[in-house]
């Protein structure tokens, strides 16, 4: 039941925000064209539920062809980010084309953030449970790592960091998520982010 009305939730909340960010969306897209003239969109293979690989939504904030530039994680200063780039990440405004993910029933609005294969690839067994989880474009791992470049710019090593701290504290938060899963908890979830996501804009 639960599964049932959590996806006609996120099939509505999703399909509304598109309909209604749809001209700021598009001015986003012509921005990003016009600084250096390469892809609006960053489409990247993650794993979604039961180990499913899909491809994220996001528009892009790095240089073309990042991938092959650095790791799959980027910390502050990382050089590969667009000036643009900077400013749509600490607005969080590159995830908003995950809503198409959302309608396609590759995520859901609240769920584990989906990570890229190489970092799955390092689960333990208690770990995989998350997968069983649909990812989603927020969660609480995402609220208690909101500045999450920040940290890493601090690291001597950041894969080393990312992958002994962030991913099982991530992975930790988002199982405790699972034990209480409901709707109410998914909209508490929202509602932290936007307002989190507001406290950045305007400098809090």
């Amino acid at each position: 039941m639960y599964r049932t009305a959590k996806r006609a939730y996120d099939i509505m909340l999703a399909g509304v925000g598109l309909l209604v960010m749809a001209p700021f969306l598009a001015i986003i897209a012509i921005l990003i064209k016009m600084g250096d003239g390469g892809p609006v969109f960053y489409r990247q293979v993650r794993v979604g539920l039961q180990g499913k690989l899909f491809r994220i939504w996001k528009f892009r904030t790095m240089v073309p062809d990042s991938d092959r530039q650095g790791l799959a994680i980027t910390a502050e200063g990382d050089p590969r980010i667009t000036r643009l780039g900077k400013w749509l990440r600490e607005k969080k405004i590159d995830e908003f084309p995950q809503l198409w993910n959302v309608i396609r029933g590759e995520m859901s609005l609240v769920g584990p953030r989906p990570e890229v294969p190489r970092y799955v690839a390092i689960y333990n067994q208690r770990q995989r449970e998350v997968l069983e989880l649909r990812p989603g474009i927020t969660d609480l791992a995402t609220l208690e790592f909101r500045k999450e470049e920040e940290l890493l710019g601090h690291a001597s090593d950041v894969e080393k960091f990312y992958v002994e701290y962030c991913l099982p504290r991530k992975i930790e938060l988002n199982l405790l998520y699972a034990r209480r899963a409901n709707l109410w908890e998914d909209t508490k979830v929202i509602l932290r982010t936007l307002v989190a996501n507001s406290n950045r804009t305007n400098g809090r």
